[in-house]
């Protein structure tokens, strides 16, 4: 996973010398960040969903909580979202 971070941030910075200027353009950069959001999210619901279904299978009370658990990650991607809008 280290490499490919590393790999990735040679992609995106191009460096030149001693100082580094950006490889891609803004919007793509921004695109880049609400990809990687959307995808960590995805794979935070991936474990909080199973966990909350098998609460909400042993107590119905636990229904709203584990709603709330689960929609707690995509608020990252709509962060992202409003922070690509702000940049343009």
């Amino acid at each position: 996973m280290i490499e490919t971070a590393t790999q990735l941030a040679s992609v995106v910075l191009q460096t030149e010398g001693s100082a580094a200027a950006p490889g891609i353009p803004p919007l793509a950069a921004g695109a880049l960040a609400v990809g990687l959001a959307a995808f960590g999210a995805g794979y935070a619901e991936r474990g909080i969903g199973a966990a909350a279904m098998g609460a909400v299978a042993e107590d119905e009370s636990l229904f709203v909580r584990g709603l709330i658990f689960t929609v707690l990650p995509e608020t990252l991607v709509i962060l992202a979202l409003v922070v690509v809008f702000l940049v343009q």
